[in-house]
């Protein structure tokens, strides 16, 4: 049997799957034959307003033609022998949230690689059906970040609040300003790079990360172009304006857990040897190269490439600080 063939018979079976999920159409029961004449305009307009969500969701036709073109294009460099039919708990699942997200390309590549990874023998046993549920739990913004798992890097966070110089009249401590203040989202392009501490807290609450209490890099400048962001100095400027309060930045990391990992691991793409994807020796030798004179750089030269939208620049220093100066 050729490569084709076998591509084919596999993509035949999986679509199968998805062929036995119910589509449910807009038409049956409308609106429980609006029962009740007043309930008509209600039910008209909630159908306007729904109509173009309801455009967007997947039928059976466009997932099959998703695994015939996205997942077949992960697989091609696979040997035929290696092609296997993927698990139902995986595939099953993945497939019927496709309905819903298959217009969001960052989730829809997202189900891609898992279901390619599911599909080859060679790590299939990595891809989890909970990787499913914590997929449906993302959005696009988060899927971004979690391109920034795949490889050893530092990802610093900086919290930030104001506390009481010296306790007067019964009054001490302080409140926080800002929690887990990254410059990650727009690193990686984030649409609402502002929501990143949120983004944070829900991979957290996923267990893909954690923000554990007392870790944070000891290396050289990895915190120095967080605490010299313009946001951060005005926080400065405007708190320190009143002579009783001081502004206290609290240095934090966050940390990839092991599960996410290897969600980052299964969700990153396929070659024809997936352990070694994105670590060849080469290229790797090139970009701790390229690391090392970014850590030359100092925060003030750095900030007009960031400007421009070369922020990766910045963190390949913040990251190169943690790998040569821990």
């Amino acid at each position: 049997m050729s490569d084709e063939n076998k591509i084919r018979d596999v993509v035949d079976a999986v679509t199968g799957v998805a062929k036995a999920i119910p589509v449910y159409q807009d038409v049956v029961q409308p609106a429980a034959q609006e029962v009740g004449k007043a309930l008509q305009t209600v039910a008209k307009t909630v159908h306007v307003a729904l109509a173009p969500v309801s455009a967007l969701v997947w039928g059976y036709d466009q997932i099959r033609n998703f695994v015939s073109t996205k997942v077949a294009e992960r697989l091609r460099d696979i040997p035929a022998e290696n092609i296997t039919t993927p698990k139902p708990n995986v595939a099953g699942p993945a497939l019927e949230s496709l309905r819903y997200t298959g217009h969001e390309s960052a989730l829809s590549d997202m189900y891609a690689n898992l279901l390619a990874s599911a599909m080859n023998k060679e790590t299939a046993n990595g891809a989890h059906p909970a990787f499913v549920e914590i997929i449906k739990q993302l959005t696009p913004d988060e899927a971004k970040l979690v391109s920034l798992f795949s490889y050893p890097r530092a990802l610093p966070l900086l919290s930030v609040r104001w506390e009481y110089r010296e306790p007067q009249d019964g009054k001490s401590g302080g409140n926080e300003i800002l929690v887990n203040y990254s410059h990650l989202g727009r690193v990686v392009g984030c649409e609402f790079p502002e929501m990143t501490p949120t983004y944070i807290d829900n991979l957290c609450r996923l267990g893909l990360t954690e923000v554990p209490t007392f870790m944070e890099y000891t290396g050289l400048g990895v915190y120095g172009p967080l605490e010299e962001d313009d946001e951060i100095k005005a926080l400065q400027v405007q708190y320190e304006k009143d002579p009783d309060r001081k502004i206290v930045l609290d240095r934090k990391a966050l940390r990839v857990t092991e599960l996410g990992k290897q969600f980052a691991k299964n969700l990153r793409g396929l070659k024809n040897n997936f352990s070694t994807y994105c670590w060849s020796s080469n290229v790797l030798k090139l970009r701790l190269s390229f690391a090392r004179l970014i850590t030359q750089l100092p925060p003030s030269l750095l900030q007009p490439l960031h400007t421009h939208g070369l922020g990766r620049a910045q963190l390949l220093r913040e990251e190169a600080h943690a790998q040569f100066f821990q």
